[in-house]
C-alpha cells in the first residue's frame, strides 16, 4: 500500500536567491491572471470552455514575446502548475465546492509556486530549478521519493518548503490489540483531554493567552498610515503573533497525539461535529482547541503506526450514561461537572465520558486471544451489573 507523507522546512535563501524565490511567485501570479482571462475570453466567444491544451498551447507561443520574455527565466513547469490549479479551481467550482476563480492582486496574494518534479532536499539543502540549492531547517530525513514540492512566503515573510513523498507501506494486518492499552479520550474545553486511565491535561488556550499582546499590535495597525512603510511593519508584528500562536499549538497537539501513538495500541475518540460547534458562542475556544487537528493527526499516526483508531458515533450518551450500571441520566446539563447515579456511584463528567467512551470504541477494535467477550449472542453486554458492598457481615439465616 503506497501513501504519502508530507515535510515542511523553513527555508533560508540568501538575498539573490531570495530575489529569485519573488520572481517565481510573481510569475505565478500573472499567469494566473492571464490564463484565467483567457479562459473569459474564450467562454464569451465560443460558449464553451477554453481546452487545456490548447491554452497549454498559449502560454508557450507568450513566452516567445518580447514584453514577456522574462518569464522564460522562471520554471517551466512551475508555470504549467499553474493551469492545473486554475483547471482545478474551475471543477470545484462546478462542483460547488469553491467559488469563481477571481484575479490576484499584487498587494494581497501571498507569493508561491509549485514545481511536480525535479526537487530534491538532502544535507540540509533543497535544489530549486533555476534557483539553485537554497539552505533549509531540515529536523528530519525525508523518507521516500519527492512527488511535488510547493513553496511559499508567510505573511512574516520567511519562506517554507512543503515536500510530498510517496513510500510504501506493508500490506500486514493490524495486531489485535491487548485491553489494558486502550484508552479512551474525551475531548472539552475546560480539560482539553481527559483519559480513560484519570489523567488530564488542561486546555493550553494560546489564542487567550495571546490576546493582550495582539490587541496592542493591531492597535498600532490601526494608528498607522495607509500604505505607508510603517503601517506594513505594524503588520508583519501582528503576522509574528499569529504565527507563533499557530506554532504553539501545533507543537502540542502533535505532541500529546504522538505520545497517545506510542503509549497505546488502541484509541477511542468521539466524533465531534467541529463545524457545527464552530458556529456556537464558543467557536473562538473551539477552534483555538484544534479539536479537527487533533483527530487528523490521529487518523495518519495511527496507520503509520499500525494501532487501532476507534471513532464513537456522536449520538452516544457517553456522559449521561453511569459507566457502572448503564442508567442514562436524561437531566444532566452541561453545567454539571459532576453527578452521582442512581446506583450511588459519584462520577466526574468529563472522566465517566471518557469510561464509556472506551468501552463503545472497543467493540470496533478486535482483541488479543484470551481476552473475555464484551457482548452475547444478541448484543448485549455481559458485563454484571454493579453491586454495592455490604456495611456488616453477611450471615446465613
Amino acid at each position: 500500500m503506497k501513501l504519502c507523507k508530507v515535510f515542511r522546512f523553513r527555508m533560508r535563501p540568501t538575498v539573490e536567491q531570495e530575489r529569485d524565490l519573488v520572481r517565481m511567485g510573481g510569475a505565478r501570479r500573472f499567469v494566473w491572471n492571464w490564463a484565467l482571462a483567457q479562459c473569459r475570453a474564450y467562454y464569451l466567444e465560443a460558449g464553451k470552455s477554453l481546452p487545456q491544451a490548447e491554452l497549454s498551447r498559449r502560454l508557450t507561443a507568450l513566452k516567445l514575446l518580447p514584453e514577456t520574455a522574462w518569464l522564460n527565466e522562471c520554471d517551466s513547469q512551475a508555470l504549467q502548475q499553474v493551469l492545473a490549479d486554475l483547471r482545478r479551481a474551475y471543477v470545484n467550482f462546478f462542483h460547488q465546492r469553491a467559488g469563481f476563480p477571481r484575479f490576484k492582486s499584487r498587494k494581497t496574494d501571498q507569493r508561491r509556486f509549485r514545481i511536480p518534479q525535479r526537487v530534491t532536499a538532502s544535507d540540509g539543502a533543497v535544489y530549486v530549478p533555476k534557483v539553485g540549492r537554497v539552505r533549509i531547517r531540515q529536523s528530519q530525513s525525508i523518507d521516500g521519493v519527492t512527488k511535488s514540492a510547493t513553496f511559499k512566503q508567510d505573511a512574516v515573510g520567511n519562506w517554507n518548503v512543503t515536500l510530498v513523498s510517496e513510500f510504501t507501506m506493508p500490506d500486514a494486518p493490524l495486531i489485535a490489540a491487548d485491553p489494558v492499552h486502550v484508552v479512551g479520550v474525551d475531548l472539552g474545553l475546560k480539560d482539553f483531554a481527559v483519559f480513560s486511565n484519570g489523567e488530564h491535561t488542561p486546555a493550553p488556550r494560546f489564542v487567550r493567552k495571546a490576546e493582550g499582546k495582539l490587541r496592542r499590535a493591531q492597535r498600532a495597525v490601526a494608528r498607522r498610515k495607509l500604505r505607508s512603510e510603517r503601517r506594513a511593519k505594524a503588520k508583519r508584528a501582528v503576522a509574528r503573533i499569529h504565527a507563533k500562536t499557530a506554532n504553539q499549538r501545533s507543537d502540542f497537539l502533535h505532541k500529546i497525539t504522538t505520545d497517545l501513538v506510542r503509549n497505546n495500541e488502541g484509541i477511542c475518540i468521539e466524533d465531534l461535529s467541529v463545524k457545527g460547534l464552530a458556529k456556537t458562542k464558543l467557536a473562538k475556544s473551539v477552534l483555538d482547541a484544534g479539536l479537527g487537528e487533533f483527530r487528523r493527526q490521529l487518523e495518519y499516526k495511527t496507520i503509520w503506526n499500525r494501532r487501532h483508531l476507534a471513532v464513537v458515533n456522536r449520538w452516544y450518551s457517553s456522559s449521561k450514561t453511569c459507566h457502572a450500571c448503564g442508567a442514562i441520566n436524561a437531566d444532566l446539563t452541561l453545567a454539571d461537572r459532576s453527578w452521582t447515579c442512581i446506583c450511588g456511584v459519584q462520577h466526574d463528567r468529563d472522566l465517566n465520558a471518557a469510561l464509556n467512551i472506551r468501552s463503545e470504541g472497543m467493540k470496533a477494535i478486535p482483541l488479543a486471544a484470551g481476552c473475555a467477550e464484551r457482548i452475547n449472542a444478541r448484543g448485549a453486554g455481559v458485563r454484571p451489573p454493579h453491586v454495592e458492598a455490604v456495611g456488616a457481615e453477611a450471615r446465613i439465616p
